[in-house]
């Protein structure tokens, strides 16, 4: 799969209604289409779990588990899902991979050991403070993120979190042209910031 400058592995944003098409495909039973559909996500969930699966729940739970779990649910609730294009469909799995990676730091805060530590053991990771102020960034751009509209929440996780080019983005949205992307994306951003602020 390509990556975008970034680095980031991306979703082929082309053409606009290949990924309508497939899940209609899918509603209608066809597992080749299914297949199809999966594989055009698997990477690029994939790599976002990665990044956002908290440390101490990597040993409980791979991260391709997730994304497979994401994918069932995801497909369990595609006759509630309003296709609006590739935008859409990738912040629905995006959502739903959000809310597995919450249930699994769950499942892993509960499960952690209670015995004594050696002097010995030096944990090379964070501080506490560390991760404290990292959970609430990450909470603050999530609970931000809820304040946008549809559109700006599908245009900053595009470029954000995945790394889309502005012309990327315009096709996955339909929208007219890289300009209308960047007024799009200069105005959720200023949004974003004031929501995280407050």
């Amino acid at each position: 799969m390509p990556a975008s400058e970034s680095g980031f592995p991306r979703v082929d944003p082309q053409p606009l209604e290949s990924t309508a098409l497939l899940l209609e495909l899918v509603r209608s039973g066809d597992d080749s289409a299914r297949e199809r559909l999966f594989a055009r996500y698997i990477p690029v969930l994939t790599r976002w779990a990665h990044q956002r699966l908290p440390r101490a729940a990597r040993d409980l739970s791979e991260t391709g588990d997730l994304v497979q779990v994401t994918l069932v649910r995801a497909l369990g609730r595609l006759g509630s899902f309003e296709s609006r294009g590739e935008g859409a469909f990738l912040g629905y799995l995006r959502q739903i991979l959000l809310n597995a990676i919450r249930d699994e730091a769950r499942r892993a805060a509960t499960r952690r050991s209670t015995g004594p530590l050696h002097d010995g053991l030096v944990d090379p990771g964070p501080t506490a403070l560390e991760e404290a102020v990292g959970r609430d960034a990450v909470r603050r751009y999530e609970a931000g993120l809820e304040r946008l509209t549809v559109a700006q929440r599908e245009a900053v996780v595009l470029k954000v979190e995945l790394g889309w080019s502005n012309a990327e983005i315009a096709a996955a949205l339909g929208k007219p042209s890289v300009d209308a992307v960047r007024v799009l994306l200069a105005r959720a951003l200023v949004d974003l910031a004031e929501a995280m602020d407050e």
